[in-house]
Parts: C-alpha cells; structure tokens; sequence
C-alpha cells in the first residue's frame, strides 16, 4: 500500500493513503503508532473519530482502500477539528480518485512478449 498509493492526502496530524478497489465501496485501515501517540485512550479516541467519520459519508466516498496513520502530535488537535480536518480528507479523496480511475496504471510494471 506505502509504495502503491493511487492517492495520498494530508491533514494536520495525519496522512491518508488510498488504493483504488473494486469492491464498490470504502475500506479503512489505521496506523496509530505508540511512538507517535503515547496514551491508550488518545490512540482510542483518534480510531473512534476516523471510523464515525468514514461511517458517515462512506455513500459519498469513492470505492477505495484508505490507509489513515496518525503523525506525531494528532492527540494534541481537539475533536472538532480533527473532524473537520477528515471532512476535508474526503472531500479531497471525492475529487481526485476519478481522475486516477481513468488514467493509465503507474505502478511501474513491464509486461514480457
């Protein structure tokens, strides 16, 4: 996923990285590092958050595989406006994956004849 990201897009205190699926619909994965955010519950919160947001607009997300890791220092951002940081994640995700769709493969593969 690191090296075959179709999408990435940065927020304050994280990064998300998206593969384009043919499943139909969103998935999630989260990285949330005990280097990168110390306390338990502050990693819990951060998990908490990411899920309801995908949650609520997983019917306007585009059919991806969406990696979300956490940065140093995201525990520091209140919860309004990680949340509006998010919305901003997918608006930005909404806009540029079907643009990728419809361009020519790049991950670097040659094929033999």
């Amino acid at each position: 996923m690191f090296e075959q990201a179709d999408l990435k897009v940065h927020g304050k205190g994280m990064m998300a990285l998206a593969r384009l699926n043919t499943l139909g619909h969103p998935r999630i994965g989260l990285i949330v590092s005990k280097k990168n955010v110390k306390l338990a519950v502050e990693r819990n919160r951060f998990k908490r958050l990411v899920r309801e947001s995908v949650r609520l607009r997983q019917d306007r997300l585009p059919a991806v595989d969406i990696v979300i890791m956490a940065k140093r220092g995201v525990q520091e951002i209140d919860n309004e406006t990680l949340t509006r940081q998010l919305h901003g994640m997918w608006k930005r995700l909404q806009r540029e994956a079907p643009a990728v769709s419809t361009s020519p493969p790049s991950h670097g593969l040659t094929r033999d004849t």
